[in-house]
């Protein structure tokens, strides 16, 4: 009886071990040791590249609740790569990039050019290119339906504001 008690308990712990766990955890004790910077690509060189840490972009926008620009998309070039909020890109998912909007702000974007619009969250930052505002997962510009133009006219609407936090990992995926 008490033999099988133990099989049961040891069972129970491999089982336990075995199990999956999250690929990045953050708790509330824990404290960032290093300082990230982020690489922001412009039409320079590959040998100069700029740099911007995090801390020091602006995130006091939300008085605007409604903007209108031109959007693009990424898609291969970034995917499984991380994003500026920490997790991982997916092309295939309904994010965008922005240049001052709080990270995990909720948006609605709506195509200008064919009337469709969706609901999207924000986690990275950017374009980095002169006169677009916004850059859209690849999913998103498929269901916004601009995938052959490659840009179009976009309108966000906030629905609700992010935190603007950056989360940061020791082994940043290159």
């Amino acid at each position: 009886m008490i033999h099988r008690k133990i099989i049961y308990v040891l069972v129970f712990l491999v089982f336990a071990a075995c199990s999956s766990a999250p690929r990045y955890g953050r708790t509330a004790t824990s404290k960032v040791k290093k300082k990230y910077r982020t690489p922001i690509k412009k039409n320079i060189s590959k040998s100069k590249a700029i740099f911007i840490d995090p801390k020091t972009v602006n995130t006091n926008v939300k008085h605007k609740k409604k903007m209108v620009g031109i959007s693009s998309f990424y898609a291969e070039d970034f995917h499984g790569k991380l994003t500026a909020n920490g997790e991982i890109y997916d092309m295939y998912g309904l994010t965008a990039a922005h240049k001052t909007i709080p990270l995990n702000t909720v948006a609605r974007v709506t195509n200008l050019a064919n009337g469709k619009s969706l609901i999207l969250r924000i986690n990275d930052r950017g374009p980095y290119i002169q006169g677009r505002m916004l850059d859209c997962s690849y999913g998103a510009a498929k269901k916004l339906d601009f995938i052959k133009q490659g840009k179009t006219k976009v309108q966000i609407d906030v629905i609700e504001w992010g935190d603007g936090v950056y989360m940061h990992h020791r082994d940043r995926p290159k």
